[in-house]
């Protein structure tokens, strides 16, 4: 009993400080886990991604600039066992296209086709499907122009497109586009502006937050390359408001960002002049004020990959990580996180 009673004192000496208070618990940074080193679909990068029926989500997406693009539907619950739903989708632009979850459907349109080879081309084709394996074609040529590339968000139960290119390989600075659509149903699309106040642009990001909407990042990749990262927002689409110019975050092409615990996440990308993959991870409560998450450990550098939130967690997948990867990672942050607090589970 002696032995016990001097083991308690000592371990009471040891968690107090000098001042009669006990000593703040050890902060832990937080923890990427690698659910899986090969998913069940083949390496890729640029596919289309969401979450639905409590699965998530790949489209089809890009292996090389010289066969036409992937054409397949894979789903999961867990983020490592993954099931083909569809071998070939009847949707053919499946590079850089864009894709959500709307009204409980499934949304996929726009995208690139075919590469740098003949018969390339773009896409304003709009599909929707509930279980990935019947796709209905909602409309062969949406009121914005045949483009990749664009950013995609629901506001205000309706979908948006914001921006984009009409060429990839092979455009000019004229492909690139500053225009904001929507619509209610998918079929038929209303012009809120021509152009809206920040530069016209591609392989950018948007977000919505508090009811307003956040445009980010991107810029062009050929022939001039050019990159950004000024935030804007927006509560209508129309009227655009500038929070910040630069973001502490490098300028970037190329990354996904999504929403998670009310926060703004920018995951990874890739920046030319030197070209330059990266893995940093970025969050903002307002697109002004960035903090970067340190972590314990991370995904390899890349670009093009997918991210999600489900389940409370952050997910990647796949991406260009020199190679191409089909890995999916995961990370949760503790319930009381909030922004400042680095602790993970």
């Amino acid at each position: 009993m002696r032995r016990v009673a001097v083991l308690i004192w000592t371990w009471l000496c040891v968690a107090t400080s000098v001042s009669g208070q006990p000593l703040p618990s050890r902060q832990v940074k937080p923890d990427w886990i690698k659910v899986t080193e090969r998913a069940g679909w083949q390496p890729r990068d640029s596919q289309g991604e969401l979450v639905h029926d409590d699965k998530l989500w790949i489209f089809g997406g890009w292996f090389n600039s010289f066969e036409a693009p992937p054409r397949d539907v894979w789903s999961s619950a867990d983020g490592k066992n993954w099931r083909q739903v569809a071998a070939q989708a009847p949707w053919i632009h499946s590079d850089l296209s864009m894709s959500l979850t709307f009204r409980n459907r499934m949304w996929f349109m726009g995208g690139w086709y075919n590469g740098r080879l003949p018969g390339h081309s773009a896409s304003n084709q709009v599909w929707s499907s509930r279980d990935g394996i019947d796709w209905t074609r909602e409309t062969d040529q949406a009121g914005w122009s045949p483009r990749l590339a664009s950013a995609i968000v629901e506001h205000r139960g309706r979908m948006w497109i914001l921006g984009g290119t009409e060429n990839y390989y092979f455009g000019d600075a004229a492909s690139l586009k500053n225009d904001v659509w929507f619509s209610e149903d998918g079929r038929n699309w209303r012009q809120a502006t021509a152009r809206a106040s920040w530069k016209p642009r591609a392989y950018h990001q948007a977000v919505v937050l508090q009811d307003r909407i956040y445009l980010f990042g991107g810029g062009n990749y050929v022939p001039e390359y050019a990159a950004w990262n000024d935030v804007w927002s927006s509560a209508d689409g129309v009227e655009w408001r500038l929070e910040t110019a630069h973001a502490p975050w490098p300028a970037r092409l190329w990354f996904p960002a999504v929403v998670y615990r009310d926060h703004i996440w920018v995951l990874g990308g890739w920046s030319g002049e030197p070209a330059t993959n990266r893995n940093d991870v970025w969050y903002s409560k307002n697109g002004r004020d960035w903090s970067r998450l340190e972590t314990e450990s991370i995904w390899k550098e890349r670009h093009e990959h997918s991210a999600f939130v489900f389940q409370d967690r952050l997910w990647i997948a796949g991406g260009h990580a020199q190679p191409l990867s089909s890995e999916v990672w995961s990370l949760r942050l503790p319930p009381d996180w909030n922004g400042s607090n680095p602790r993970s589970e």
